[in-house]
Protein backbone atom coordinates (compact mmCIF):
# COMPACT_ATOMS: atom_id res chain seq x y z
CA UNK A 1 0.00 0.00 0.00
CA UNK A 2 1.37 3.43 -0.95
CA UNK A 3 0.71 6.92 0.34
CA UNK A 4 0.65 10.11 -1.72
CA UNK A 5 1.43 13.54 -0.28
CA UNK A 6 0.94 16.93 -1.91
CA UNK A 7 2.78 19.88 -0.45
CA UNK A 8 5.89 22.02 -0.71
CA UNK A 9 9.54 21.22 -1.20
CA UNK A 10 11.37 24.35 -0.15
CA UNK A 11 14.64 26.04 0.61
CA UNK A 12 14.42 27.16 4.24
CA UNK A 13 16.54 29.65 6.12
CA UNK A 14 16.02 29.26 9.87
CA UNK A 15 17.50 30.95 12.93
CA UNK A 16 16.94 29.60 16.44
CA UNK A 17 18.79 30.06 19.77
CA UNK A 18 20.82 27.00 18.67
CA UNK A 19 22.17 28.59 15.47
CA UNK A 20 21.28 29.38 11.88
CA UNK A 21 20.99 27.41 8.63
CA UNK A 22 20.65 28.94 5.15
CA UNK A 23 18.81 27.40 2.17
CA UNK A 24 18.43 23.95 3.73
CA UNK A 25 16.00 21.37 2.39
CA UNK A 26 12.54 21.86 3.84
CA UNK A 27 8.87 22.17 3.00
CA UNK A 28 5.70 20.46 4.22
CA UNK A 29 5.90 17.52 1.78
CA UNK A 30 9.59 16.91 2.51
CA UNK A 31 9.12 16.75 6.30
CA UNK A 32 5.99 14.62 5.94
CA UNK A 33 7.69 12.17 3.57
CA UNK A 34 10.78 11.78 5.73
CA UNK A 35 8.58 10.67 8.65
CA UNK A 36 6.05 8.55 6.71
CA UNK A 37 8.74 6.57 4.82
CA UNK A 38 9.39 4.35 7.86
CA UNK A 39 5.96 2.75 7.44
CA UNK A 40 5.07 2.80 3.74
CA UNK A 41 6.30 3.91 0.30
CA UNK A 42 5.65 7.65 -0.10
CA UNK A 43 4.85 9.40 -3.38
CA UNK A 44 5.78 13.07 -3.12
CA UNK A 45 3.92 15.62 -5.28
CA UNK A 46 5.44 19.11 -5.35
CA UNK A 47 7.18 21.67 -7.53
CA UNK A 48 10.73 23.04 -7.48
CA UNK A 49 12.53 25.67 -9.52
CA UNK A 50 15.64 25.56 -11.66
CA UNK A 51 17.70 26.78 -8.70
CA UNK A 52 16.92 23.70 -6.58
CA UNK A 53 20.15 21.85 -5.70
CA UNK A 54 20.52 18.37 -7.20
CA UNK A 55 22.01 17.14 -3.90
CA UNK A 56 18.62 17.63 -2.22
CA UNK A 57 16.88 15.54 -4.88
CA UNK A 58 19.54 12.85 -4.50
CA UNK A 59 19.06 12.90 -0.72
CA UNK A 60 15.29 12.34 -0.98
CA UNK A 61 15.80 9.50 -3.46
CA UNK A 62 18.35 7.82 -1.19
CA UNK A 63 15.76 7.88 1.58
CA UNK A 64 13.39 5.90 -0.64
CA UNK A 65 10.93 8.70 -1.38
CA UNK A 66 9.23 8.35 -4.78
CA UNK A 67 9.79 11.54 -6.80
CA UNK A 68 7.93 10.67 -10.00
CA UNK A 69 5.64 13.70 -9.52
CA UNK A 70 8.21 16.18 -8.27
CA UNK A 71 7.98 18.78 -11.04
CA UNK A 72 10.83 21.11 -11.98
CA UNK A 73 9.66 24.35 -13.59
CA UNK A 74 11.31 27.47 -14.93
CA UNK A 75 11.74 29.96 -12.09
CA UNK A 76 12.74 29.99 -8.42
CA UNK A 77 11.98 27.42 -5.75
CA UNK A 78 9.62 28.29 -2.90
CA UNK A 79 11.67 29.82 -0.07
CA UNK A 80 10.84 30.52 3.55
CA UNK A 81 12.87 32.37 6.18
CA UNK A 82 11.93 32.33 9.84
CA UNK A 83 13.29 32.95 13.31
CA UNK A 84 12.46 31.42 16.70
CA UNK A 85 12.86 33.01 20.14
CA UNK A 86 12.24 31.99 23.74
CA UNK A 87 10.32 28.72 24.06
CA UNK A 88 10.29 28.40 20.23
CA UNK A 89 6.58 27.57 20.16
CA UNK A 90 6.04 29.76 17.11
CA UNK A 91 8.16 31.20 14.32
CA UNK A 92 8.48 34.79 13.20
CA UNK A 93 8.30 34.70 9.40
CA UNK A 94 10.89 37.06 7.97
CA UNK A 95 10.45 36.35 4.27
CA UNK A 96 8.43 34.16 1.91
CA UNK A 97 9.04 33.77 -1.84
CA UNK A 98 6.43 31.67 -3.62
CA UNK A 99 8.40 31.33 -6.86
CA UNK A 100 7.14 28.47 -9.04
CA UNK A 101 4.60 27.52 -6.36
CA UNK A 102 2.36 30.42 -7.42
CA UNK A 103 1.49 28.74 -10.75
CA UNK A 104 1.74 25.11 -9.60
CA UNK A 105 -0.77 22.54 -10.85
CA UNK A 106 0.13 19.00 -9.77
CA UNK A 107 0.43 16.22 -12.31
CA UNK A 108 0.34 12.59 -11.19
CA UNK A 109 0.61 9.23 -12.92
CA UNK A 110 -2.20 6.79 -13.65
CA UNK A 111 -0.84 4.50 -10.92
CA UNK A 112 -0.90 7.35 -8.38
CA UNK A 113 -4.52 8.10 -9.27
CA UNK A 114 -5.40 4.68 -7.87
CA UNK A 115 -3.86 5.34 -4.45
CA UNK A 116 -6.23 5.26 -1.47
CA UNK A 117 -4.31 7.14 1.25
CA UNK A 118 -3.91 10.85 0.54
CA UNK A 119 -2.35 13.66 2.57
CA UNK A 120 -2.85 17.24 1.41
CA UNK A 121 -0.09 19.09 3.24
CA UNK A 122 0.04 22.83 3.75
CA UNK A 123 -0.38 24.51 0.35
CA UNK A 124 -3.00 26.62 -1.45
CA UNK A 125 -6.40 24.88 -0.98
CA UNK A 126 -7.15 25.28 -4.70
CA UNK A 127 -4.06 23.15 -5.41
CA UNK A 128 -5.20 20.65 -2.79
CA UNK A 129 -8.62 20.35 -4.44
CA UNK A 130 -7.02 20.00 -7.87
CA UNK A 131 -4.94 17.03 -6.71
CA UNK A 132 -7.84 15.39 -4.88
CA UNK A 133 -10.01 15.60 -8.01
CA UNK A 134 -7.38 13.46 -9.77
CA UNK A 135 -7.71 10.54 -7.32
CA UNK A 136 -10.08 7.77 -8.36
CA UNK A 137 -11.31 6.18 -5.12
CA UNK A 138 -9.62 7.58 -2.00
CA UNK A 139 -10.05 5.60 1.21
CA UNK A 140 -8.59 8.14 3.66
CA UNK A 141 -7.92 11.81 2.93
CA UNK A 142 -6.35 14.22 5.42
CA UNK A 143 -5.78 17.95 4.90
CA UNK A 144 -3.49 20.42 6.66
CA UNK A 145 -3.58 24.19 6.32
CA UNK A 146 -2.30 27.42 7.89
CA UNK A 147 -3.43 30.90 8.92
CA UNK A 148 -2.47 32.43 5.58
CA UNK A 149 -4.96 30.23 3.68
CA UNK A 150 -7.60 30.69 6.39
CA UNK A 151 -7.34 34.46 5.86
CA UNK A 152 -6.81 34.69 2.10
CA UNK A 153 -8.44 31.51 0.70
CA UNK A 154 -11.12 30.83 3.27
CA UNK A 155 -13.89 29.86 0.84
CA UNK A 156 -11.56 27.55 -1.10
CA UNK A 157 -10.41 25.96 2.15
CA UNK A 158 -13.98 25.41 3.36
CA UNK A 159 -14.83 23.80 0.02
CA UNK A 160 -11.82 21.46 0.28
CA UNK A 161 -12.67 20.52 3.88
CA UNK A 162 -16.02 19.10 2.78
CA UNK A 163 -14.17 16.44 0.75
CA UNK A 164 -11.76 15.13 3.42
CA UNK A 165 -11.91 12.70 6.33
CA UNK A 166 -9.37 14.37 8.63
CA UNK A 167 -8.55 18.05 9.12
CA UNK A 168 -5.21 18.87 10.74
CA UNK A 169 -4.44 22.28 12.27
CA UNK A 170 -2.48 23.82 15.09
CA UNK A 171 -4.31 25.34 18.05
CA UNK A 172 -4.21 28.92 16.73
CA UNK A 173 -5.50 27.90 13.32
CA UNK A 174 -8.28 25.80 14.87
CA UNK A 175 -9.45 28.74 16.97
CA UNK A 176 -9.20 31.15 14.05
CA UNK A 177 -11.18 29.01 11.60
CA UNK A 178 -13.83 27.82 14.08
CA UNK A 179 -14.30 31.04 16.02
CA UNK A 180 -14.07 29.16 19.37
CA UNK A 181 -11.42 29.76 22.02
CA UNK A 182 -11.95 26.35 23.65
CA UNK A 183 -10.12 23.70 21.63
CA UNK A 184 -12.80 21.10 22.37
CA UNK A 185 -15.46 23.45 21.03
CA UNK A 186 -13.18 24.41 18.14
CA UNK A 187 -12.73 20.77 17.15
CA UNK A 188 -16.49 20.15 17.29
CA UNK A 189 -17.10 23.25 15.18
CA UNK A 190 -14.54 22.20 12.59
CA UNK A 191 -16.12 18.75 12.27
CA UNK A 192 -19.38 20.46 11.32
CA UNK A 193 -17.54 21.83 8.28
CA UNK A 194 -17.10 18.35 6.82
CA UNK A 195 -14.22 16.28 8.27
CA UNK A 196 -15.12 13.23 10.35
CA UNK A 197 -12.00 13.74 12.48
CA UNK A 198 -10.09 16.83 13.59
CA UNK A 199 -6.49 16.69 14.81
CA UNK A 200 -5.31 19.78 16.67
CA UNK A 201 -1.56 20.11 17.18
CA UNK A 202 -0.65 21.94 20.39
CA UNK A 203 3.14 22.10 20.09
CA UNK A 204 4.87 21.22 23.34
CA UNK A 205 1.42 20.47 24.84
CA UNK A 206 0.71 17.54 22.53
CA UNK A 207 -2.26 16.79 20.30
CA UNK A 208 -6.05 16.56 20.55
CA UNK A 209 -8.20 14.34 18.32
CA UNK A 210 -11.95 14.79 18.05
CA UNK A 211 -14.45 12.56 16.23
CA UNK A 212 -18.03 11.38 16.72
CA UNK A 213 -17.03 8.30 18.72
CA UNK A 214 -14.40 9.68 21.09
CA UNK A 215 -12.16 12.54 22.21
CA UNK A 216 -8.49 11.66 22.66
CA UNK A 217 -5.44 13.62 23.76
CA UNK A 218 -1.74 12.78 24.12
CA UNK A 219 1.08 14.92 25.51
CA UNK A 220 4.15 15.74 23.47
CA UNK A 221 7.26 13.61 23.97
CA UNK A 222 9.52 15.64 26.33
CA UNK A 223 12.50 16.62 24.18
CA UNK A 224 15.67 17.36 26.14
CA UNK A 225 17.40 19.49 23.50
CA UNK A 226 15.08 21.47 21.23
CA UNK A 227 17.00 22.69 18.16
CA UNK A 228 14.53 23.64 15.41
CA UNK A 229 10.71 23.18 15.51
CA UNK A 230 10.30 23.77 11.75
CA UNK A 231 8.33 20.93 10.18
CA UNK A 232 7.36 19.28 13.48
CA UNK A 233 3.67 19.30 12.56
CA UNK A 234 4.39 17.86 9.12
CA UNK A 235 6.55 15.13 10.67
CA UNK A 236 3.75 14.33 13.10
CA UNK A 237 1.33 14.04 10.18
CA UNK A 238 3.80 11.81 8.32
CA UNK A 239 4.08 9.39 11.22
CA UNK A 240 0.31 9.43 11.73
CA UNK A 241 -0.67 8.83 8.10
CA UNK A 242 2.25 6.50 7.44
CA UNK A 243 1.21 4.16 10.23
CA UNK A 244 -2.47 4.15 9.19
CA UNK A 245 -1.44 3.35 5.62
CA UNK A 246 0.71 0.48 6.86
CA UNK A 247 -1.95 -1.19 9.01
CA UNK A 248 -4.81 -0.49 6.55
CA UNK A 249 -7.17 0.15 9.46
CA UNK A 250 -8.94 3.28 10.67
CA UNK A 251 -10.36 2.07 13.98
CA UNK A 252 -9.88 3.60 17.43
CA UNK A 253 -6.90 1.40 18.33
CA UNK A 254 -5.06 2.19 15.08
CA UNK A 255 -5.77 5.92 15.34
CA UNK A 256 -4.42 6.11 18.91
CA UNK A 257 -1.26 4.25 17.93
CA UNK A 258 -0.84 6.43 14.83
CA UNK A 259 -1.02 9.57 16.99
CA UNK A 260 1.65 8.15 19.29
CA UNK A 261 3.94 7.34 16.36
CA UNK A 262 3.37 10.81 14.93
CA UNK A 263 4.30 12.33 18.28
CA UNK A 264 7.54 10.32 18.41
CA UNK A 265 8.52 11.28 14.84
CA UNK A 266 7.88 14.96 15.63
CA UNK A 267 10.16 14.68 18.68
CA UNK A 268 13.03 13.47 16.50
CA UNK A 269 12.37 16.20 13.94
CA UNK A 270 12.89 19.04 16.44
CA UNK A 271 16.23 17.64 17.65
CA UNK A 272 18.04 18.90 14.54
CA UNK A 273 17.88 21.67 11.97
CA UNK A 274 15.60 20.99 9.01
CA UNK A 275 15.62 17.28 8.23
CA UNK A 276 18.76 16.46 10.24
CA UNK A 277 16.78 14.86 13.06
CA UNK A 278 15.05 12.42 10.70
CA UNK A 279 17.85 11.81 8.19
CA UNK A 280 19.72 8.99 9.96
CA UNK A 281 16.83 7.64 11.99
CA UNK A 282 15.98 3.93 12.01
CA UNK A 283 12.71 2.16 12.73
CA UNK A 284 14.42 0.40 15.65
CA UNK A 285 15.18 3.76 17.30
CA UNK A 286 11.65 4.97 16.60
CA UNK A 287 10.15 1.88 18.24
CA UNK A 288 12.47 2.19 21.23
CA UNK A 289 11.29 5.76 21.85
CA UNK A 290 7.69 4.75 21.10
CA UNK A 291 7.82 2.08 23.81
CA UNK A 292 9.43 4.47 26.27
CA UNK A 293 6.79 7.08 25.48
CA UNK A 294 4.01 4.53 25.98
CA UNK A 295 5.51 3.51 29.32
CA UNK A 296 5.95 7.09 30.52
CA UNK A 297 9.75 7.15 30.22
CA UNK A 298 12.23 9.60 28.69
CA UNK A 299 15.16 8.24 26.69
Amino acid sequence: MSLIVLGTVALDTVKTPKGKRVNMLGGSAAHFSMAARFFTPVNLVAVIGEDFPQRHIDFLRRKGIILTSLQKESGKTFRWEGEYHGDMNSALTLNTELGVLSAFRPRITEEQRKMEYIFLANVDPDIQSHLLSSINCPKLVALDSMNYWIKHRRESLLKAMKKVDIFVANDGEARDLSGHSSLIEAAAGLRKLGPKMVLIKKGEHGVLLSCDDFLFSLPAYPVKDLVDPTGAGDSFAGGFMGYLTKVKKIDIKAIKKAIAYGTVLASYNVEGFGLEGLANLTLARINKRFNAYRNGLII
